[in-house]
């Protein structure tokens, strides 16, 4: 909160410093506001801070008037952080000055008379490289295309100088303009990214040294590889770029983008304009679309590095996971991230399966095995990464969503050969069947996993497999049947059919029997103790073939009803005394 007692004297030394050159309205503004700001006439000094909003100052000005006086930019900053009515206003300043500051850094007419200073007196030579470094990437595009302008050869020394000065927020510019078809540009690219000296160039440099078609560009590559990391030098440029790409996945504090603004840059060589153009794209998932660049370059250096297609796709998904648009570099049509999964192979999907399991990565691990079970058979689904099988490592992933996913896939696949952990699967379908909605699942999302995963137990029922052992859900199933979901009660009566077990059959008959049940229900359960009988013969008790055999007899039930029942009740296969029984009941002579 802003003082309100503050003495006036003090106001006077520290706010009323003249700045040659600035608009004197602007300048009288600017004082009157923290003139009446520090004495806490608040509501004087809101009436100058709209009208310096209204005017629509000139950014660079007002970041000029406020360069000129620290203490007072403080004051601003104070007032922004406090809970006056003047919180507001105190902001708008701040955003135009700084976009003051961008300007300044952005701005071509700044930056190319500053790259002409570099030509100047010394003094002038040594202010303009401090402001081309404070521009930083934004300063470069000038700088290459001064360059390239052969009426601007008295400056090319000095430029070249300067160029390997820029320090790290040069190199992507750089490296993006190494794919400039000017050999004499494109050698002092090479000796400029050797100067600055960060190992984020070193892949680029490789691919030249592998590529190029020039002796002299292959030579000076390898000598900027040396001044940059001789270890390097021994690594393919694939290799070297997979890294970089990781390194960028992993969110590496050395390839941070400036943090000045809530976005980044990517930069890309425009063959046509002969220059490279940036794109700015959000902060929140720069990293990954870096990723992505250096996995496309790590594939055009050899297309036989298959890692790189998995982290590739792991960065592609990362960025999805942010809900932001896609960048427009992306281009109309271009296809999403499941589409790539879908397509990829398993390798692929299981190296990115593993590497969301270690990152603990939700929705890239569930979106995986989702890919994985729409497109992969048994051995495809347990293939092993190392000495690792990545699918069977989701059935312990802590993300719900994941585990019964990879439940699923790996009972639609039937597996016929034993793997650990075989029974995990048996009680993730169990727990997905039981689940409840909650705070993170809601009843939608609960019914459909439910309903997959009894599917899927019916699946591995009706083939009869011997890998995954559904007694273990017999407890489970008997439950189900008084589901309030009518489709898990009738699925559930369907898979204890195939179960060898006198509480399994008398569970689908207590179900058939029921009067709570709607018809559709009942009808079901009847079929399914019937290929009970078929299966296992009659495992039920007395009492209840009686209440069957009172049903098929009774003139009061429906019709459909007793003719179920009584296909039922012939597949048990039990003595002809009751048969007779109820011939003779309905006998008129």
């Amino acid at each position: 909160m802003i003082n309100r007692n503050a003495v006036a004297a003090i106001v006077a030394v520290v706010f009323f410093a003249a700045v040659p050159g600035i608009c004197d309205t602007l300048e009288e503004d600017w004082n009157d506001f923290l003139h009446y700001t520090v004495i806490g006439r608040l509501d004087l000094a809101e009436g100058f801070a709209q009208k310096i909003v209204q005017s629509e100052p000139d950014p660079l000005e007002l970041l000029a008037l406020s360069e000129s006086n620290p203490r007072g930019y403080s004051t601003l900053l104070r007032v922004h952080d406090s809970n006056t009515p003047l919180r507001e206003l105190a902001g708008k300043m701040l955003d135009i000055i700084e976009q003051g500051r961008y300007l300044r850094r952005t701005e071509a007419g700044i930056i190319t008379e500053e790259i002409k200073r570099l030509s100047s007196t010394t003094r002038g030579r040594i202010a303009a490289m401090e402001r081309l470094k404070n521009s930083g990437e934004y300063a470069i595009v000038y700088m290459l295309d001064a360059m390239a302008d052969p009426e601007r050869r008295e400056e090319l020394p000095n430029i070249i100088w300067a160029l390997g000065e820029m320090g790290k927020g040069a190199i992507r510019p750089l490296v993006a303009a190494l794919q400039t078809d000017n050999v004499a540009i494109k050698a002092e690219i090479i000796r400029a990214l050797g100067k600055i000296g960060y190992p984020q160039a070193a892949a680029y440099l490789k691919y030249i040294v592998e590529n190029s078609e020039s002796e002299q560009l292959r030579g000076l590559a390898r000598q900027s590889i040396e001044q940059i990391d001789p270890v390097a030098t021994k690594l393919s440029a694939a290799e070297l770029f997979f890294s970089l790409g990781e390194s960028y996945y992993n969110h590496a504090e050395s390839l941070a983008p400036a943090a000045d603004y809530e976005f980044a840059n990517i930069w890309f060589w425009d063959t046509a304009g002969r220059r490279i153009v940036r794109q700015e794209v959000d902060k929140r998932y720069f990293n990954e679309l870096m990723a992505m660049r250096a996995c496309e370059w790590a594939l055009k250096a050899d297309m036989n590095i298959g890692k790189a297609i998995s982290l590739w796709l792991t960065a592609f998904l990362k960025a999805e996971s942010t809900g932001l648009k896609v960048p427009e570099y992306f281009g109309a049509g271009h296809a999403e991230a499941l589409t790539y999964a879908t397509t990829a192979g398993v390798e692929y999907l299981h190296e990115a399966l593993g590497r969301a399991i270690k990152d603990n990565n939700a929705y890239i691990a569930l979106r995986i095995v989702e890919a994985l079970g729409t497109t992969a058979g048994e051995k495809s689904l347990l293939y092993g990464v190392g000495m690792e099988q990545p699918l069977v490592q989701a059935l312990s992933f802590g993300d719900r969503a994941v585990r019964y996913s990879a439940a699923i896939a790996i009972g639609s696949a039937c597996p016929k050969e034993p793997f650990d952990h075989s029974g995990l699967v048996v009680e993730i379908l169990v727990e997905s069947i039981e689940a409840k909605p909650g705070e993170d699942w809601d009843e939608a999302l609960a019914n459909s996993y439910a309903d997959r995963s009894i599917k899927v137990m019916l699946q591995l029922a009706q083939r009869q497999n011997k890998v995954i052992d559904l007694s273990k859900a017999e407890p489970a199933l008997i439950k189900a049947t008084r589901d309030p979901r009518k489709s898990i009660r009738t699925l559930a009566g369907k898979v204890l059919a195939w179960l060898h077990c006198p509480k399994a059959q008398q569970a689908i008959a207590e179900m058939a029997l029921d009067e709570d049940n709607d018809m559709k229900i009942r009808i079901s359960a009847f079929d399914s103790l019937a290929q009970s009988a078929k299966i296992n013969g009659s495992l039920l008790d007395d009492k209840i073939l009686d209440a069957i055999y009172s049903l098929i007899s009774s003139n009061t039930a429906h019709p459909e009803l007793r003719s179920h029942a009584a296909a039922a009740y012939g597949a048990l296969n039990l003595p002809s005394r009751k048969v007779k029984n109820l011939i003779l009941d309905q006998a008129k002579s």
